[in-house]
């Protein structure tokens, strides 16, 4: 079996690829480990991919796989995970912000300490102050809802998996930031967290935005909400639904009982129509039923698309 799968997603990273490839196999060789290189190069728009073609045509070890667009580091890593052979699987940034220094402790955290995961840790980083700030408050808010306390950095992209963890967790979308997230879900507890050193950037520059520190709020709730309720949404929209229309029905009998008691007594009352509660009740009654019907819905349509994670590859080496 072979040790150690190597994947590395990248987008417009040509010059720093020779000197990853190189700085990998130097670590590899000094310690023996059987392993491959898998290049997944995201829609890169320039050399990148001529760059990954010529690395395999003198290194039997590196495999590449060509996106026709851009799709983003979840898709990247998705069918990186679906190539890998190795016991161990290590991911890794083409930036050369990652160490490959730091794999064969990785690695023995997944084969000797018995971890199902393990993810670096940049203690101390060398990104500007417009990265780090919400890359803290992004990893608090994701430690709380996930319930993984032990981790400082979900982000990071250095990560170890063994191999069972990356063939069964399904990562799509911008869900890469939530790994660990998706990896405990599946059933894989032992997660564990090491410090890596952590690089200035070489060459290029940052694909950081603000979307994307937006966009992982949203992924996050997005993948609670499915984790939550998901498998049973009528648990969460019935429930909702049946309490929103019982209010409704209730305010509706309020206000019919008033004016029956009107009525009754002979005191002049204007009609129920004129009430503005009378329509707000009536209103909650209708959204109550649709609420309830959307939670039926739910549970009829399985929330997995066949066409989620099919992505355009234009080659692979």
């Amino acid at each position: 079996m072979m040790d150690i799968s190597v994947i590395v997603p990248l987008y417009n990273e040509a010059e720093s690829l020779p000197e990853l490839y190189d700085w990998i196999a130097r670590v590899m060789q000094q310690h023996g480990y059987s392993y491959e290189v898998i290049f997944v190069n995201d829609g890169s728009t320039d050399d990148s991919w001529e760059v990954i073609e010529g690395l395999a045509a003198k290194h039997p070890e590196v495999h590449g796989i060509k996106f026709r667009r851009n799709y983003g580091k979840s898709p990247a890593l998705y069918c990186g995970f679906k190539l890998a052979q190795g016991e161990v699987v290590i991911t890794m940034d083409a930036d050369l912000q990652d160490s490959p220094d730091e794999i064969p402790e990785l690695r023995r955290m997944i084969v000797e300490e018995g971890y199902d995961l393990v993810s670096g840790w940049k203690k101390k980083r060398y990104d500007p102050l417009s990265k780090t700030l919400p890359t803290k408050l992004f990893n608090a808010t994701a430690r709380r809802v996930s319930g993984i306390k032990n981790l400082h950095d979900f982000n990071c992209g250095l990560k170890a998996y063994r191999k069972e963890v990356v063939k069964t967790i399904e990562v799509y979308g911008e869900m890469h930031r939530y790994i660990p997230y998706l990896a405990k879900n599946a059933g894989f507890t032992r997660i564990g967290e090491k410090v890596v050193h952590h690089q200035a950037r070489k060459y290029g520059k940052s694909k950081f935005g603000l979307s994307r520190f937006v966009n992982g709020y949203l992924d996050l709730l997005s993948l609670w909400f499915l984790n939550t309720f998901g498998v049973e949404p009528m648990h969460f929209f019935g429930a909702l639904g049946s309490l929103t229309f019982l209010l409704g029905f209730i305010a509706v009998v309020i206000v019919g009982v008033n004016k029956l008691y009107y009525l009754i007594n002979g005191i002049p009352h204007a009609l129920v129509t004129s009430s503005p509660y009378f329509y707000l009740a009536l209103t909650a009654m209708i959204i109550g039923v649709q609420l309830f019907v959307a939670g039926f819905l739910g549970e009829l349509i399985s929330r997995n698309s066949a066409e989620r994670n099919n992505y355009q590859i234009e080659k692979e080496l």
